[in-house]
Formats: C-alpha cells, sequence, structure tokens
C-alpha cells in the first residue's frame, strides 16, 4: 500500500539518482532503500523507476507521481512546523544558499531584520559561487546566478545587478593610462580561478579581453574586492560592492558594463513553510531597497 513514509523514500530516490546516496540522505542502508521502492512498485502495479548503470531514472508512472508525493511532503513538513513553532515567531532552522557576493555583501547586513523577528530562528547561511549549489538542494532557499531547473524547484527572477571595472586612485596614477579595453594589458587584472570557474554567467572575461587572462586569480569575490582596494590591479565587481567604497573608482565605465541576474529556487516541498517565506520576503524587501539591484519583479 501507498504511505508517506513509501513516498519520503521514493523521493530520495528520484532526487539523487542513487540507492547510496538516497540512502545517505535517508539515514538507512541501501538494501532498505531499494526494498521501499520495490514494495512501493508492487503496490502501483507499474515500475516507477529503470535501473540503469548511470542510475535509476525515473519512468513515466514515476514522474507523474512525484508532484502528489511532493505535496504530501510539503503538508507534513507543514504540519510540524506550525505545531512546533510559537504564534508569531518561527523556530527551527533555515539554511540559504548564495553567491559570495550576495551573501556577503547584501544578504548578511540585512540578517538583522529577520532575527528580530523571529530570535529563535537559526540562520544558516552557506556562500558559494559555483554550479553544484542548485544540483545538490541541500538548502531550504537559494539565490543563484544561473537560472534553475523547473524540475524539483519554484523558481523566480530576484534582481538583476551589473558588473564593471574597478581599481584605486593610487594605482590608476601610477600605473599606463586606460582609456580603452585593449589598455587592459598593460595591468594586472584580478579574477576567478578560470579552472575552477563553472558558473557560466561569469565566464566573462572575453568581453574585458578576448584573449587574455587575469594575473591575480582567487575563488572568492571578497579575494577579488580586497585585491583591488590594496592596490593590486583592477577587478571586475558588482556596483553593490564597487559604488560604496571610496577607495575604488570605476575604470573605463563608458565602456564596460554587464548585467547579470540572480534568481529565488525553493525545493517544492518546501514553498509553504513558514521560515522560507520570511526569507524569501526578507530578500524581495532588501533587493528593493538597495540602491544598486533593481528587482526582477
Amino acid at each position: 500500500m501507498f504511505t508517506a513514509d513509501h513516498l519520503r523514500f521514493f523521493l530520495e530516490v528520484s532526487r539523487h539518482g542513487r540507492l547510496n546516496e538516497a540512502s545517505r540522505a535517508l539515514g538507512v542502508d541501501h538494501t532498505t532503500v531499494g526494498r521501499r521502492i520495490t514494495s512501493l512498485e508492487k503496490a502501483a502495479g507499474r515500475r516507477l523507476f529503470d535501473r540503469t548503470p548511470a542510475g535509476w531514472r525515473l519512468t513515466e508512472a514515476g514522474h507523474r507521481l512525484v508532484g502528489y508525493a511532493e505535496t504530501v511532503e510539503s503538508t507534513l513538513v507543514a504540519a510540524f512546523e506550525d505545531q512546533t513553532s510559537s504564534v508569531g515567531s518561527l523556530t527551527g532552522s533555515v539554511r540559504i544558499a548564495a553567491p559570495d557576493g550576495f551573501g556577503a555583501f547584501v544578504l548578511t547586513p540585512n540578517l538583522t531584520t529577520l532575527r528580530q523577528a523571529h530570535p529563535d530562528l537559526n540562520v544558516e547561511l552557506v556562500t558559494a559561487t559555483e554550479h553544484k549549489t542548485i544540483d545538490t538542494r541541500e538548502f531550504d532557499i537559494a539565490v543563484t546566478l544561473e537560472q534553475p531547473s523547473p524540475r524539483f524547484v519554484v523558481f523566480r527572477k530576484l534582481a538583476t545587478y551589473s558588473l564593471h571595472l574597478y581599481a584605486t586612485r593610487e594605482y590608476l596614477e601610477s600605473s599606463p593610462a586606460v582609456t580603452k579595453m585593449d589598455d587592459l594589458r598593460d595591468h594586472t587584472l584580478i579574477w576567478y580561478v578560470g579552472a575552477l570557474l563553472d558558473v557560466a554567467p561569469l565566464r566573462i572575461f572575453d568581453s574585458i579581453l578576448a584573449d587574455g587572462r587575469a594575473q591575480i586569480q582567487t575563488n572568492n569575490i571578497t579575494g577579488h574586492w580586497l585585491a583591488a582596494r590594496s592596490g593590486l590591479g583592477i577587478a571586475p565587481l558588482p556596483s553593490y560592492i564597487g559604488e560604496p567604497d571610496d577607495s575604488l573608482v570605476r575604470v573605463v565605465a563608458e565602456r564596460f558594463s554587464i548585467e547579470r541576474t540572480y534568481w529565488i529556487a525553493v525545493p517544492r516541498e518546501l514553498t509553504g513553510l513558514a521560515r522560507v517565506k520570511a526569507v524569501d520576503e526578507l530578500l524581495s524587501n532588501v533587493v528593493a531597497e538597495h540602491p544598486h539591484l533593481t528587482s526582477g519583479q
């Protein structure tokens, strides 16, 4: 027979595609996961997964079941949250995933608002600018630079921002003049470690120099900012980092400006949770009030 517990096993296998990974998420042995799936398929009277060397893939019947299973999961989680939270205040934990720049320079300074409204809510902010952030789904709500796939998450556009080139006045005064983009060949450029950059919207170096490369590379945007403000060279930075810093000025401002988008993603089964809604509302308010972000709405 169908039970909520069987559906929980079904969902984890559908999300991970492998018994071993699903078993780790569930905290049980992989053979237990296999037995539960077999039992569920017998009750359904049809195969829900195709077992392949590359992993377990949902059949057409399995795809149809996912939506119903997520509705059950979401209802159970919301019911538990409702019974364990005080009226008007949230408890438990909420995990937010965000790119380094947005997480450190935009979200963190505004967490005070969330903390004041819900002092018993624990906030986990995981910052990383990498493609696998969404793929792992180890978050309650995420901000991402890449438009998510609608397969397992509900998403919307959060904001747009601009990237410009920044350096200190002292660096520019002691270095060759920069009046056009090609002049940047005579300068120290700062950017991500190319071999580790797997986020497509940030592969922008060809827009700076067609065959150029960064002489200073670090996989964290805080490192870009600190390197630029210390006079090490020129770095592309979001305007929300570069503009408030009085030690930095734009370089070839009229020739280089790139617009990028932030998206909000929430796993489908978590969209009804009050703590997720609270963070979503916070993010929308922060963007609406920020001078260097344009609301996606």
